[in-house]
């Protein structure tokens, strides 16, 4: 359905990156809350005329599904210049508009109305059967293939070391005030647990993936995350870096130079081969190689430890025969010959120190689907995979049997889920189909991750300015409630990122520190450092509990084999002696 209607904008507000909400008052079709896609960049359909009080022409058409209501088109008709003139008429206009708003929707009705617009639910539309069934046919036929074909190639330059050892978490806060982890699940049997567990005690590894939008993005937060943990638990390297980006300038936990390849980002999978949209990982690029593509990737000293990298795994698909060439520290060199098929494969080199490597592609570019190369130690490894413009539907248009093949050769034990910042608007605290999608989306880390906890954040604060100046957004207790309920019903864990930047001012004094943008959303990388502070605390705090439930437990059993002990040296002793003996012993004094 597509109509025409002269409109009063009464309301205006931004979600995802160009994108922007309106509350519109129409000469014919009354009070209406629509979509604007791309509003805050088009000029050619909306000539920047989306502004409250501006008057339009308005063209407007409904979904597919009749759920909400598209601004195909605007032009202005008339602005409120005067008003603009005089601050005092300007404010009893603006009152004018929430009176009209207020008679024309009732709470509820607006509430109801405004939810469903936030985000398009066909973007989250996933079969969990059928995700589950997908990995498990993968598994099947790889373990039944008549000659299992090789998915790992090893460069070994080092001996194996003898691994973590067992670390007693530190009690000494970052931050002032502890943000605890909430934990539904008991602890005892819950995921959460058994990732502490790990991080105390597995000489291995220790792997955690953060899945984001733009509020990570650039290793904000994830940097300082990683190297607090890799300090206390032991580690190194900068984790995940993709094989080429556009967005990998900026970030500066590692450099990368790459050449000859093609990105493809998820959020605009449509323009990638058909052969490759069914290929991505939760990183959310794939890269095609032309002859030769080559990718360096140097760590950096932005952050303690990022230099200390001993080891490094390089992701891939080569569906034909191909030659790859690693490079390690501009002076090692080592080509590999890989046959061709349609798992996922590895090339990990172990050395003593990796500065820097190289990754080329020497022929067999057919098919061919660079991911990406891990750099890590002995200890926490934590992967940044932030997608922009992603509320945790791109998680969906990833296939499933590839996160399950990357995680069958890492193995995460923590899978960080931060969504929502994007999807809250101001007035808005109906966020039930939302809630439903962070259930889905921790389903589907559960099948694809199924070694992992999983934690949920709760979104960042966030400030919206009013006439009395800028003000948190009355969005977020409800989101926060939401995204909590969410987690408890799936059995993740939930950790309040407002709270946590709230207890630190909140995010206007983050602004007035410049630890964040101007924008009073996005927090910047000495922001990420406070609010990362505040969640290894959390992290070491639960950590630091299931050590002493551990160290109880070790007392307890040590007490109860103490009892057995002596209890089976009492019967010892007694068969050693003669019954009479122990007759005698018995008997009263004459």
């Amino acid at each position: 359905m597509e109509w025409t209607d002269q409109a009063l904008v009464l309301r205006m507000g931004a979600f995802r990156e160009s994108d922007l909400w309106l509350k519109l008052l129409c000469r014919e079709h009354g009070l209406l809350t629509l979509f604007a896609f791309g509003g805050s960049r088009s000029r050619r359909r909306f000539c920047g005329c989306l502004d409250v009080l501006n008057s339009l022409q308005c063209r407007v058409r409904s979904s597919k599904d009749g759920r909400f209501l598209n601004l195909e088109e605007a032009a202005l008709l008339q602005g409120p210049r005067l008003l603009r003139r005089n601050w005092q008429r300007m404010g009893l206009a603006a009152n004018c508009l929430r009176f009209v708003e207020a008679m024309g929707v009732g709470e509820d009705a607006a509430t109801e109305a405004a939810e469903p617009a936030l985000f398009d639910e066909d973007d989250f539309h996933v079969d969990m059967a059928q995700v589950a069934r997908r990995i498990e046919a993968e598994r099947i036929e790889a373990d039944t293939a008549p000659r299992p074909v090789q998915t790992t190639f090893e460069w070994l330059l080092r001996q194996d070391s003898s691994g973590r050892r067992a670390v007693v978490p530190d009690t000494v806060r970052l931050n002032p005030a502890l943000v605890a982890i909430e934990q539904f699940a008991p602890a005892d049997s819950g995921r959460l647990r058994a990732f502490y567990d790990t991080l105390l005690y597995a000489r291995r590894p220790v792997r955690i993936a953060v899945l984001g939008d733009s509020f990570i993005e650039g290793d904000i937060l994830t940097a300082d995350l990683r190297e607090k943990l890799q300090q206390a638990y032991g580690g190194g390297g900068a984790g995940f870096a993709p094989m080429a980006s556009p967005l990998t300038a900026f970030r500066r936990t590692i450099k990368t130079q790459s050449k000859g390849w093609t990105a493809y980002n998820i959020m605009q999978r449509k323009a990638a081969p058909q052969n490759l949209r069914g290929h991505f990982f939760v990183s959310g690029w794939v890269c095609q190689p032309s002859e030769g593509a080559s990718t360096r990737w140097e760590n950096t000293d932005y952050r303690q430890r990022l230099d200390s990298c001993t080891a490094a795994r390089v992701f891939f698909i080569s569906p034909g025969d191909s030659r790859i060439e690693l490079t390690l520290n501009d002076s090692l060199r080592r080509e590999f010959e890989v046959e061709g098929a349609a798992a996922v494969r590895q090339v990990t080199v172990t050395a003593p120190h990796i500065r820097s490597l190289a990754f080329k592609v020497n022929s067999g570019t057919e098919g061919f689907i660079g991911y990406g190369a891990v750099f890590e130690a002995d200890g926490v490894v934590v992967d940044n995979y932030s997608v922009r413009s992603n509320n945790g539907q791109a998680m969906f248009w990833t296939n499933p049997s590839v996160n399950a093949q990357i995680n069958a050769h890492a193995g995460y034990d923590l899978v960080i889920l931060q969504y929502g910042l994007n999807i809250m608007q101001m007035g808005v605290h109906n966020y039930t189909n939302y809630a439903r999608q962070i259930e889905k989306m921790v389903v589907y880390v559960q099948q694809c991750f199924p070694t992992a906890a999983v934690l949920v954040l709760g979104v960042s604060d966030r400030s919206v300015k009013t006439d009395a100046g800028f003000e948190p957004m009355d969005a977020i207790p409800y989101m926060l409630d939401y995204q909590r309920g969410a987690a408890e019903n799936t059995g993740a864990a939930f950790w309040p990122t407002c709270d946590a930047m709230r207890s630190l001012g909140g995010m206007e004094q983050f602004v007035a520190n410049g630890w964040a943008g101007k924008d009073y959303t996005h927090i910047n990388y000495a922001g990420g450092r406070r609010v990362a502070w505040s969640l290894v605390d959390a992290i070491n705090a639960g950590a630091y509990e299931a050590h002493a439930a551990a160290e109880a437990a070790r007392i307890r059993r040590q007490a109860e084999q103490a009892v057995l002990d002596s209890t089976r040296l009492l019967k010892i002793d007694r068969e050693m002696l003669p019954v009479r003996a122990i007759e005698n012993l018995n008997a009263p004094r004459k």
